[in-house]
């Protein structure tokens, strides 16, 4: 998706920096945080957890005067004009940084405080882009015994921000050394993007239009069963994030719940790592691949007994990533899924050698399963 965040999330962020900061909050919010599902990995007498935290405002004058610009601009019905507005709701808050976050699990009889640990000994603040992003260590015994608080017999554990001015609460997992792990892509994998159809047709897929699952791969996820650890690899950003997996997650689509690993796109124009980071999403045509190589392996190396299924799609680069990791973890790849959606098994079959091949309507340029005529490109 490199084209969608390098144009039209661009476009969204001169808006922000147009519009002041000060006055586009709601001074009367806390600031609220963002706990991105985390799953924990055995090391020895202790549980190892990379947790991911996002810290922000509202700012609800520049999600009001950049829907009002997009309704004129994209010439949207009002049932499109609210979900472009419910899509850009994490893209145009405000991220907080030098933000100290704390949190405790639910229940836990002694009520003990956690932070993510920086190098100086303490716990980490936010960054300029209001993210904490570290490991947090915790002994076995101690998570039994919140486990056994929670009643909780699947691993799966609750947390919630105690420090002053922070609400959110967040899930963590905790997943067995030995099992089975499914990764998976999302676009046009699980949630049909029609990322070979061009840019217009997925900013509208993405930002205009109600989401649609891909067929019968819910059921396909389900039927591994329950002790089935799931992970959602994705090229969208971060900033998407809470939109997906509230579609995902829900009654309509039903996929399992899962942590989530997405693309880096900052937005605080301060900070040299923005620039940075935004032309490399902008002039390298490999970040997505780079991406999802980079947390995939980190995922296998956290996990170096459990077997893993991979399930992508033909339409960007999906085959050629799991190709890769094939051959890096050879011993813990058991299958290969591709959801071929541009016809690879007959144009392009040595793409897809050693894969489970998952038949699905082609897409192509300019035209949209949506549509009843082809939609105009320019890009």
């Amino acid at each position: 998706m490199r084209f969608l965040t390098a144009s039209f999330l661009l476009m969204i962020f001169v808006f922000m920096i147009l519009i002041p900061s000060g006055a586009a909050k709601d001074r009367q919010s806390d600031d609220n945080v963002l706990f991105y599902p985390a799953y924990g990995y055995s090391d020895g007498e202790e549980w190892v957890i990379p947790m991911r935290i996002y810290v922000y405002e509202y700012r609800p004058i520049t999600q009001s005067t950049i829907r009002r610009f997009f309704k004129r601009y994209r010439d949207l019905t009002e049932e499109e004009e609210n979900i472009f507005n419910s899509r850009i709701r994490d893209i145009v808050v405000d991220s907080e940084s030098r933000e100290r976050v704390l949190f405790s699990f639910d229940d836990d009889p002694q009520q003990e405080i956690f932070g993510v640990p920086g190098e100086d000994g303490g716990y980490q603040q936010t960054n300029l882009n209001g993210i904490i992003e570290g490991e947090v260590r915790i002994s076995k015994e101690r998570l039994m015994e919140i486990a056994k608080a929670q009643q909780s017999d699947n691993g799966r554990l609750t947390i919630r921000a105690v420090s002053d001015g922070h609400p959110g609460e967040g899930v963590i997992t905790l997943i067995e050394p030995r099992g089975l792990s499914v990764i998976s892509d999302v676009d046009d994998t699980i949630k049909i993007t029609e990322l070979p159809a061009g840019s217009q047709i997925v900013i509208r897929n993405t930002f205009y239009k109600e989401y649609t699952a891909a067929p019968g791969m819910a059921e396909m996820y389900r039927e591994y069963g329950e002790n089935v650890a799931f992970h959602y690899v994705s090229g969208s950003p971060w900033q998407l994030f809470r939109v997906l997996s509230d579609f995902l997650f829900g009654e309509e689509a039903g996929f399992p719940e899962g942590t989530f690993h997405m693309k880096r796109v900052p937005k605080n124009f301060l900070s040299l790592n923005t620039w940075r980071d935004l032309r490399e999403v902008v002039m390298n045509e490999n970040v997505t691949f780079d991406q999802k190589i980079n947390q995939i392996s980190q995922i296998l190396d956290h996990f170096p007994d459990r077997d893993f299924i991979l399930v992508g799609d033909s339409g960007e680069a999906d085959p050629e990533v799991f190709s890769v990791i094939r051959e890096l973890y050879s011993n813990q790849i058991r299958d290969i899924y591709i959801r071929d959606v541009v016809n690879a098994r007959e144009l392009n079959p040595e793409r897809l050698e050693g894969m489970i091949i998952i038949p699905a309507p082609t897409i192509e340029r300019g035209i949209s399963q949506f549509d009843t005529a082809p939609e105009t490109i320019d890009e």
